[in-house]
């Protein structure tokens, strides 16, 4: 799913933020939901789900590359309406669309992973 899909008002979504505990506090998408990626638990992520598994997932990271691993697995569990976000949240914020901090207030901050990575993140400031 593109960010901008994403972003518009009729596109209700559950969001899960698959990235490490340190980058979601730095900032994550409003609403999304830590499930994380080395420390990812599919029944305690399940347990945040709802029952119906027709509603609108989409799972996110920095780029799209752990994200894709995690919804492959949601799907796997019988979840059909399972979107990666294209991008991550690098995209999100390059496309200048709002992030937030661990206390729910907008930051320009993205933590980027790594230095390698951070050459993907063109707006915001990084954190690495």
């Amino acid at each position: 799913m593109s960010v901008e899909t994403l972003a518009l008002p009729k596109t209700k979504a559950i969001l899960l933020d698959a990235r490490d505990k340190e980058e979601y506090k730095i900032s994550h998408l409003e609403t999304a939901i830590r499930v994380g990626y080395k420390d990812f638990l599919l029944k305690e992520t399940i347990a945040k789900l709802p029952k119906d598994k027709t509603k609108k997932i989409v799972v996110y990271c920095s780029l799209g590359i752990r994200s894709e691993t995690i919804a492959h697995k949601l799907v796997k569990e019988g979840y059909t309406n399972v979107y990666n976000l294209y991008g991550g949240i690098f995209e999100w914020k390059n496309a200048n669309f709002n992030v937030v901090d661990s206390v729910g207030r907008q930051t320009e901050k993205v933590h980027t992973y790594s230095k390698h990575w951070s050459k993907w993140l063109k707006k915001g400031k990084k954190v690495y």
